[in-house]
């Protein structure tokens, strides 16, 4: 099959695209590469998934024009692209072009390929609001731009099999972690500052949020999961993540247990819109798509600790 990925160069789209090769599809994939974070990451990463054997085009989803570097015989899309979490130095318009506008335009670009079998859109449990711990069925109450765009950019997408135009589907992921997680993120951070012996900073109150820390690789179960299933998930969202909670302050424990050093903190105010409690409700996954993840937050840890050290001290 051949296979489109968006954000290819990003954590999560580039170990999707590793799977999708090592099954045999043809991949390409799309990367505006901007700067939100570090380009050398992205570049490495798009590095390792190029080495495989995926094409990569720099395109911006925002950008008609650009959708004329690429074929239009496509028979999956997977639509990672975003603008990615809750930061203070994105703006709205920043998440509603990112978000919005591209799903929109990529929407408009996959009705034109004619043996697209699958549109599957990349979600987040954000969509839910401050607490994530939710069937798919609930009313949601996104407390973020992020969220909040997020939400919109899945329901243009459930719009079209809807009118029956393609078949799609959306994946609501869980507080992801592993090798390539962006530089932010909170693991990263901690492995990063934690070998420096260098302060955390912490958000107060935080280290009781409860979260669903899911290993990349568990996610990319989920999402691979799809094929041979595409009359079932047709219209369906799908939660992705471990039933398994830890609070944060189990995640620093976690980190310092593996790099053999206390972790110093830094409390800082409490951020607007971050999430107290995320707990994936995966019943709906399981029961149709078999979804069972089994790595633990120890060994999520260990293979991301692991990672850094070869590839970013």
């Amino acid at each position: 099959m051949k296979i489109l990925v968006t954000g290819i160069a990003g954590f999560i789209g580039s170990h999707t695209a590793e799977r999708l090769l090592k099954m045999g599809h043809n991949v390409v994939g799309v990367d505006n590469f901007c700067d939100y974070y570090s380009l050398n990451l992205k570049e490495m990463n798009a590095k390792a998934v190029k080495d495989k054997g995926a094409e990569i085009i720099k395109m911006d989803l925002r950008t008609v024009e650009d959708y004329n570097q690429l074929a239009k015989d496509f028979n999956y899309i997977f639509h990672f692209a975003a603008q990615p979490g809750i930061s203070q130095t994105s703006t709205f318009e920043d998440y509603f072009t990112n978000n919005v506008i591209a799903t929109k335009n990529l929407i408009d670009f996959a009705l034109e390929c004619k043996d697209l079998k699958l549109f599957v859109n990349i979600g987040t449990s954000s969509i839910y609001g401050l607490e994530a711990t939710y069937p798919e069925s609930v009313m949601v109450k996104p407390a973020s731009h992020y969220g909040v765009t997020k939400l919109a950019a899945e329901q243009l997408v459930l719009q079209k099999s809807r009118e029956k135009q393609m078949q799609a589907c959306s994946m609501r992921l869980y507080s992801v972690i592993g090798p390539r997680e962006r530089p932010e993120k909170m693991y990263t951070k901690l492995i990063d500052l934690g070998l420096q012996g260098k302060p955390f900073p912490l958000f107060e109150g935080s280290d009781k949020h409860l979260r669903s820390f899911t290993y990349v690789g568990d996610i990319v179960d989920g999402i691979v999961s799809v094929f041979d299933n595409e009359a079932k998930v047709d219209g369906e969202i799908f939660n992705l993540g471990t039933e398994v909670e830890h609070t944060t302050q189990d995640g620093i424990d976690a980190v310092a247990e593996v790099i053999g050093k206390d972790i110093k903190i830094d409390i800082k105010p409490k951020r607007a819109g971050d999430q107290t409690r995320t707990k994936a409700n995966i019943d709906k996954a399981r029961k149709i798509l078999n979804y069972n993840p089994q790595t633990t937050l120890l060994e999520s840890v260990k293979s991301q600790v692991e990672w850094f050290k070869e590839n970013c001290v």
